[in-house]
Formats: structure tokens, C-alpha cells, sequence
């Protein structure tokens, strides 16, 4: 059993052509907010192990919290751009 449209959903549903371009926004930021995020975690990571305090001092930790938030939106993007395939696929199949 479907649950019942929103308007956000309902502002997907009324028109595809609007999904697919908030799907492809969506898309672009996720690309970009994830783009080596993995890679500037673990490096950051290792720099406060071989440094300690002194490198949370120097802007490791914003740096970290930073990256965390870049995952967050990156995850939130993700989210919306499974969200418009839902409503672009179900659309196609009706």
C-alpha cells in the first residue's frame, strides 16, 4: 500500500520533466560532495594519529566535522536522487 502524497511529493509527481531535473541536481551534488571523501577522511585521520592534539589544534578537527558534514549532505543527496527514480520509474510503469 502506497502512503499517501505530500506536497513534496506531490510537487514530484505532478510533473516528470521537473523530476528528472531535480534528479540530476541531486545527482551533480552527491557527486560532488562525495568525490574523494574517503580519501580526505582517512588522510586527516592519519595526521592526527601521528600528530595528536597539536594537529586537532592547527584545524584538524573543524576540518573533520567539515568532511562529516560534506558526507551528510552527500547522504541527503543520495536520499532525493533515489526519491525522483521512485517516482520516475512508477510513473513509467502506470
Amino acid at each position: 500500500m502506497a502512503a499517501p502524497a505530500t506536497r513534496s511529493t506531490h510537487w514530484l509527481i505532478k510533473r516528470p520533466l521537473r523530476t528528472f531535473f531535480v534528479m540530476m541536481a541531486a545527482a551533480l551534488v552527491f557527486g560532488m560532495a562525495s568525490y574523494n571523501l574517503f580519501f580526505l577522511t582517512k588522510a586527516n585521520i592519519d595526521v592526527v594519529l601521528n600528530h595528536g592534539i597539536m594537529a586537532l589544534i592547527d584545524g584538524a578537527f573543524m576540518q573533520l566535522v567539515i568532511l562529516f558534514l560534506y558526507g551528510v549532505l552527500s547522504l541527503a543527496a543520495y536520499i532525493l536522487l533515489k526519491a525522483c527514480e521512485h517516482v520516475l520509474v512508477d510513473k513509467l510503469l502506470k
